[in-house]
């Protein structure tokens, strides 16, 4: 039986040149995993706490060495000696040297990058790919994944919180149809991709991107968006409807103020009533696959409102409303809140946890998104997590900037190997 030797961990940069952490395990065989945490800049009031070290003097406050020195004095020296394959014995330790709600102790940044990291050492002490470990850590609580490459959203425009202050929506997504193959779908989105950069040159849009690959350009309307967007799938040579659909991210806290949406397609800001019926013209004209956080995150009326008028015609999609939370998880099913859950293991902050939250919602019929976040590192463990669990859809933004390309180009990686192999998928006991 492997024994961890040593867990340590370092302070690197992440995808917006701000600080995260970056952990490492070693085991008594000489096996070293590592694995590097991302972070959100459109973030849920309610997800697990990020451990900032608040210090003006040093990347305006956004370093992480008190994180780092949570792995390296309090929570690795914990960890020596055990099993690193029960990821759920391994997250007991971490929960319990932190003993907060939200993490608020040692940082959801500190424990996710200790969990992850003995993930992956569990999967090396065991012989296994890492995707596979993960089937059998979901087995483990009663999950049956199917390994499978889940569906691909990639985000083609960034707006909101991840764009250029260009457009109220955060997020218009291009979805290939499932009955594409993983790598043709890419090569859709690819090609979509750079003909879109091209109409947007045509027009004179600033056509920079956003934190998560997607054009940011300077467009009238959300509208606009989505009109661009359908005329570059056209001229890129595929069919709206039958090859390809889209889907949106809202994020409709970062436009909710004093109890009303305000969004540039309008002159005036909308009340529930007005958002719902913008909703539904907007599904009428581009027929959405997603529809993610159509509403301020502690709406819950008019989320159960639109779930029961739309959510027979499309998934809709709670991230800010759920944060991977398993209480807000349960209230939402009871509710009938939304059909979808977008998966984000830093807004919990362990394996176990974000495990535990997934069989939750498979339970109760949902769609499942595993995502990345907007400052993320080259480090693709989410790659390997969302096949392991057997999600349904995947989101990890544009294909451009290498640290998303990273992850779609490992998803290339296990979609051979699922087509030569067959992995054993016998649950830990």
């Amino acid at each position: 039986m492997a024994k961890i030797q040593k867990i340590w961990a370092r302070e690197i940069l992440d995808s917006r040149a701000t600080p995260t952490l970056e952990a490492a395990c070693q085991l008594d065989s000489g096996h070293i995993s590592v694995s590097s945490v991302p972070s959100g800049a459109s973030t849920g009031s309610h997800e697990a706490l990020e451990l900032r070290d608040n210090d003006p003097l040093r990347y305006k406050g956004k370093g992480v060495l008190n994180a780092v020195n949570n792995v390296n004095t309090i929570l690795g020296p914990a960890l020596e000696g055990r099993d690193p394959s029960n990821i759920y014995d391994i997250d007991a330790v971490l929960l319990s040297k932190d003993g907060t709600e939200n993490k608020s102790k040692m940082g959801a940044n500190a424990t996710l990058a200790v969990s992850e990291a003995v993930a992956k050492a569990g999967a090396m002490a065991n012989g296994k790919s890492l995707y596979v470990w993960v089937a059998m850590l979901a087995g483990a609580i009663g999950l049956k994944p199917v390994l499978k490459i889940p569906s691909p959203l990639f985000n083609m425009i960034n707006g909101g919180m991840h764009g250029a202050g260009n457009l109220d929506f955060q997020e218009f997504h291009l979805v290939p149809s499932s009955t594409k193959s993983y790598s043709d779908g890419l090569r859709l989105a690819a090609e979509v991709y750079a003909t879109l950069g091209k109409e947007l040159e045509q027009k004179g849009a600033i056509h920079s991107v956003g934190d998560e690959g997607g054009f940011a350009p300077n467009l009238f309307t959300n509208m606009d968006a989505f009109e661009i967007l359908v005329a570059s799938i056209k001229d890129a040579g595929y069919n709206l409807g039958r090859e390809v659909s889209l889907s949106l991210d809202v994020a409709a806290s970062s436009f909710y103020k004093g109890g009303k949406y305000q969004i540039r397609d309008k002159t005036s800001p909308m009340d529930e009533a007005g958002m719902m019926e913008y909703y539904k013209t907007l599904n009428e004209q581009y027929r959405l696959s997603l529809l993610e956080d159509p509403f301020q995150e502690d709406e819950w009326d008019s989320w159960v409102k639109l779930t029961k008028n739309m959510g027979d015609q499309m998934i809709i999609v709670g991230d800010d409303l759920l944060v991977t939370d398993p209480k807000r998880v349960e209230k939402a099913i009871k509710m009938k809140a939304c059909n979808g859950i977008l998966i984000k293991p830093n807004q919990i902050g362990t394996i176990s946890e974000t495990l535990k939250v997934i069989k939750i919602a498979k339970d109760a019929g949902w769609k499942v998104i595993v995502s990345h976040r907007s400052g993320e590192s080259n480090d693709w463990f989410i790659a390997d997590f969302a096949v392991g669990v057997g999600a349904d859809f995947v989101k990890f933004g544009a294909p451009c900037r290498g640290e998303r390309v990273a992850k779609y180009n490992r998803l290339l990686s296990i979609e051979s190997e699922l087509s030569y192999v067959v992995p054993a998928q016998t649950p830990i006991v």
